[in-house]
């Protein structure tokens, strides 16, 4: 399976992915655009760098995740809940089937936020205000060390894309395609 980031507007993503045998899935404008690291790529690299198959990449790639959807323009507001709220119980279930007995969908979170801060000290910033201070966890450490190159090459080549400009990957590679 194919997963592309591809800037769509000055501060805008959109997340493709061509699942085997099935139409392709498009979430544009995608949440948590960033001129570094948008929010979705952060997850992508967390999830495929630390084999987290069962998380929303890997599910898609099974057939049976979606990408989140997004109201589009002129789309019925009351259809569009009612199509997430099919998205989540169909997660949900997806949740249970978990071979690994333990919700990767909420690991693959903590480990994006972690990974996410991590990335931005090394920029120098500072904690934000959104994120409690925890003492360092080695397991979370370890995880953030070993995705850290991934999305430093990432974010460097992301940065220097044109409007228009891709990067697209072949799950569950955190190697660019091109």
């Amino acid at each position: 399976m194919d997963v592309t980031f591809q800037r769509t507007g000055e501060r805008r993503y959109a997340v493709i992915a061509e699942p085997p045998g099935r139409p392709a899935q498009r979430m544009d404008p995608a949440p948590g655009y960033d001129e570094h690291i948008p929010h979705d790529a952060v997850h992508y690299l967390v999830e495929a760098e630390l084999g987290l198959t069962w998380d929303l990449y890997g599910r898609i790639a099974r057939g049976g995740g979606e990408l989140p959807t997004a109201v589009s323009d002129g789309q019925d507001h009351r259809a569009h809940r009612r199509a997430v709220r099919r998205q989540k119980r169909k997660q949900a279930s997806l949740r249970t089937l978990d071979h690994t007995g333990r919700d990767e969908m909420g690991v693959s979170e903590e480990l994006a936020t972690a990974v996410d801060l991590a990335w931005r000290r090394t920029r120098g910033a500072h904690r934000p205000d959104w994120a409690p201070p925890r003492p360092p966890d080695p397991e979370i450490e370890a995880a953030v060390r070993r995705v850290l190159p991934a999305l430093e090459a990432f974010a460097g080549r992301w940065h220097d894309l044109p409007v228009g400009g891709s990067i697209t990957f072949a799950w569950p590679s955190s190697t660019p395609k091109d």
